[in-house]
C-alpha cells in the first residue's frame, strides 16, 4: 500500500512537471523585429520564436533603405529576400545556417533556375528542406517570396 501511494506521488509530480515544461514552451512565445529587414505595416511579425525554432514571415525584394522593391527581376529580388531573411534570423539569434526549411514563392515558375543560382550562394549543405511553388500573385507584385523556419543557435 505505502509502495502505492508513493509511485501515485511520483506520478504527480512528474506529470505536474510535465505540464509545467508544455506550458513554459506554448507561453514563451516571442516576437522578433529587424531594423535591417523591411519594416511590417500589417497584422503579422516579422518572426515568431517559439519552442526553440524562429518561423519567418515571407519576406520579398524590398529594400529596407527605400521601401522599394530592388530593380531588376528574380535574381536581384531573390538576393533581397534572401539578405531579408539573414537580417530577421540575426535578430531572432540565429542565422541562415540554421535554416531547417524554407518555402519559395515563385510568380513564375520557368524563374526557377535563376532563383535556385542565387539561393544556392546563400546555403550550404546540409542545404535546408524547400518546398518551391507557383503562385497567382505576391505582394506588390513581387517576383519571389521566401519564408524559413530556423533552430536557434545553442
Amino acid at each position: 500500500m505505502k509502495k502505492c501511494r508513493t509511485v501515485f506521488i511520483a506520478a504527480l509530480i512528474f506529470a505536474f512537471v510535465l505540464t509545467s515544461d508544455v506550458d513554459a514552451q506554448t507561453s514563451g512565445k516571442r516576437v522578433v523585429e529587424s531594423v535591417d529587414a523591411p519594416k511590417v505595416t500589417s497584422p503579422f511579425s516579422q518572426a515568431i520564436i517559439a519552442n526553440g525554432f524562429v518561423y519567418t514571415a515571407g519576406q520579398i525584394g524590398t529594400d529596407p533603405k527605400t521601401n522599394a522593391l530592388v530593380e531588376g527581376g528574380t535574381p536581384e529580388q531573390t538576393e533581397q529576400v534572401l539578405k531579408n531573411l539573414a537580417a530577421v534570423l540575426k535578430a531572432a539569434g540565429s542565422s541562415l545556417d540554421n535554416v531547417v526549411k524554407t518555402t519559395v514563392f515563385l510568380a513564375d515558375i520557368n524563374d526557377f533556375a535563376k532563383m535556385n543560382e542565387i539561393y544556392a550562394k546563400y546555403f550550404k549543405k546540409p542545404y535546408p528542406a524547400r518546398s518551391t511553388v507557383q503562385v497567382a500573385r505576391l505582394p506588390r507584385d513581387a517576383k519571389i517570396e521566401i519564408e524559413a523556419i530556423a533552430v536557434l543557435r545553442k
